[in-house]
């Protein structure tokens, strides 16, 4: 029978969510002494502990830089200097809350596994977090593919690996209202300069870029690595604000029906429905807050995936009826045992990123 469970399945017009949850937590793998207490768990940049290397401190710091806002956390994960076998690191960071990853000493060697991992977390085990990886085409949206290759500050130049603490905390700290499209970094006086050309084919290849606009360096466009489109996972995807929209109320709703729902409420139709008008009620709080179209959210009984149930358990009703004689409201009302069908539609707003502006004169 196997424990309860909650499929929610996010399709560009099929998403299911309820009430709004925190977001913007930075995961930091660090190389380092091993302190007694670990992973450190930071809100402010005064919480980094005087015993890290000043490499390390650093790291923290450009995490917590943000960009609108700073990150509501970092937390640092430490591992020997001398560790090659990330399992228990990665063990341990399935147990916690956080939404964006980041390992400032990555080996190349380890940046594909590490994609898979997240891979698996998203895909396996419903665990919808993202991880900043240097030059990482992996073709996913739980990855996003830091490819700006020098990053200078000053006298200092941090390489793609050194910066992507940099870039998780900018995406943490970005609302969801907008994208960090066109994000300055403002400590930055250079960075990889390339043509148009060659900036509009590195986003199509899902790389996230900087450009120097001649006057502050900047996003060039907030995507992650994404590039192959499917039915179920269209263009939209390709967009870091539009997967922060999703995965939060991915999160939202199944949290909140694990704590008030499973186990505790009857599965009848009346009960369904009262379920469903809760996950409504969440849509018009976020079209409210501009992160969905307005007027664009339904929610309903997934007759077809229900009728599939009944026809496998072999329903009939109390007159003898198989479920193809019965009516689509007998279907909606009849008792699916422990299941529970919900469609979902509405549309995430993106954020305004091209404009064509034609002026007369």
């Amino acid at each position: 029978m196997g424990a309860p469970s909650i499929n929610i399945v996010f399709k560009e017009l099929a998403t299911s969510t309820i009430e709004r949850g925190d977001r913007g937590i930075v995961a930091l793998l660090l190389k380092d002494t091993v302190p007694s207490t670990n992973p450190i768990v930071m809100s402010i940049v005064s919480d980094i502990p005087d015993t890290l290397t000043d490499a390390n401190k650093n790291q923290i710091t450009l995490a917590f830089m943000g960009y609108v806002n700073p990150p509501k956390q970092v937390i640092a994960y430490v591992i020997a200097e001398d560790t090659t076998d990330y399992t228990e690191a990665q063990h341990y960071l399935e147990t916690i809350r956080w939404d964006y990853f980041a390992f400032p000493e990555i080996a190349d060697a380890d940046v594909t596994p590490f994609a898979t991992w997240i891979k698996g977390l998203r895909d396996n085990i419903d665990k919808k977090v993202k991880a900043i990886l240097p030059n990482c085409p992996s073709d996913h949206e739980g990855v996003i593919n830091y490819a700006n290759n020098s990053n200078k500050e000053g006298d200092k130049t941090y390489t793609a690996k050194e910066y992507c603490s940099r870039a998780a905390g900018l995406i943490a700290g970005t609302p969801l209202t907008i994208s960090a499209t066109y994000a300055p970094l403002s400590e930055l006086d250079d960075c990889d300069h390339l043509t148009k050309t060659e900036m509009d084919t590195a986003v199509d290849a899902g790389k996230f870029i900087l450009m120097n606009d001649g006057e502050k360096v900047k996003v060039v466009r907030a995507v992650n690595s994404l590039v192959t489109t499917t039915k179920d996972k269209g263009k939209k995807f390709k967009k870091i604000k539009i997967v922060d929209i999703m995965d939060l109320m991915h999160g939202d709703v199944k949290k909140t029906i694990s704590d008030s729902y499973i186990g505790k409420v009857p599965n009848d139709y009346d009960h369904k429905i009262l379920l469903m008008s809760a996950i409504g009620g969440y849509f018009e709080q976020l079209e409210l807050s501009g992160l969905l179209d307005k007027g664009s959210s339904s929610v309903y009984i997934d007759v077809e995936a229900q009728k599939a149930y009944l026809k496998a358990q072999g329903y009939t009703t109390t007159d003898g009826r198989g479920v193809d004689d019965m009516t689509t409201q007998e279907i909606k009302e009849a008792n699916t045992d422990d299941k529970v069908f919900i469609g979902a539609a509405t549309t995430i707003l993106d954020s305004m990123e091209d404009v064509d502006l034609n002026i007369a004169a």
